[in-house]
């Protein structure tokens, strides 16, 4: 069952509404009782229905966890589409085009809404397991991005996290938010690159190695591919859903 409604968040985007998402597994309602693992994911608006997709196709994400029975709960939420809003609210540092065109980053901005807004509603309407062994986040592009941000400086929220395509070349190499990060033990990333999309992102086959070696050294469980013949699409990314939710969740 995917349930939705509109939310604000005024940090970044004043008094406008945006979609927000949650899937709930088929047994939820037969089980008062039970409790459920959460991922809090990016793009909320590709996950689920193709109908809403920016580019006219999900991720199809609910027909996989129904299909599967898979007992996790998924609350995301819809980007900002305005101009360069949504590369700001997905990026935790500053970074400049070819052409000269600046983003600001709003990144910590955004993870303080999720954890302090979002997250605390979420754990207060439904039967979640709130703890962060039980909670994961994830996301694909700039989402995969932020991912990798929160895993390293919310941490005390989310000990999982799953990076797909992420967008390392916004931070123009291996993330700094990376070093010295204080990620506890126990932490798991599971982190793709579809091999059609190295050649459009110079050097970033060896940025995505290095930043998968820094992740290692900081003791976090790492899972790290090139999906070959791999692209930078929601289609693509359907096809890592049940190696993602292995590595996260063992389903």
């Amino acid at each position: 069952m995917i349930d939705k409604w509109e939310v604000q968040i005024p940090e970044l985007s004043g008094d406008k509404k945006r979609w927000a998402y949650v899937y709930l597994p088929d047994d939820y309602d037969f089980d008062e009782d039970r409790r459920y693992p959460v991922m809090y994911m990016f793009d909320g608006h590709n996950l689920f229905s193709d109908d809403e997709a920016t580019f006219g196709r999900s991720w199809r994400l609910a027909d996989y966890l129904d299909k599967n029975n898979v007992p996790l709960i998924i609350a995301a939420v819809e980007c900002n589409h305005e101009g360069n809003r949504r590369l700001s609210e997905y990026s935790p540092v500053n970074f400049t085009f070819k052409n000269g065109e600046k983003i600001r980053g709003a990144g910590k901005k955004y993870m303080d809404w999720l954890t302090g807004t979002f997250k605390p509603y979420i754990d207060k309407n439904l039967r979640t397991l709130p703890d962060r062994e039980n909670t994961a986040i994830g996301g694909s592009s700039m989402g995969g991005l932020m991912t990798l941000y929160a895993l390293a400086k919310y941490n005390k929220y989310f000990s999982r996290g799953a990076a797909l395509s992420p967008s390392l070349w916004a931070c123009g190499g291996v993330p700094k938010f990376l070093n010295n990060a204080t990620i506890k033990n126990g932490s798991i990333i599971y982190m793709d690159y579809g091999s059609k999309e190295f050649k459009n992102h110079d050097g970033q086959k060896n940025v995505f190695a290095q930043t998968s070696a820094l992740l290692i050294e900081e003791g976090v469980a790492v899972t790290a591919r090139v999906v070959p013949d791999g692209t930078h699409s929601e289609a693509s990314w359907e096809k890592q859903i049940p190696l993602f939710l292995e590595v996260l969740f063992g389903q």
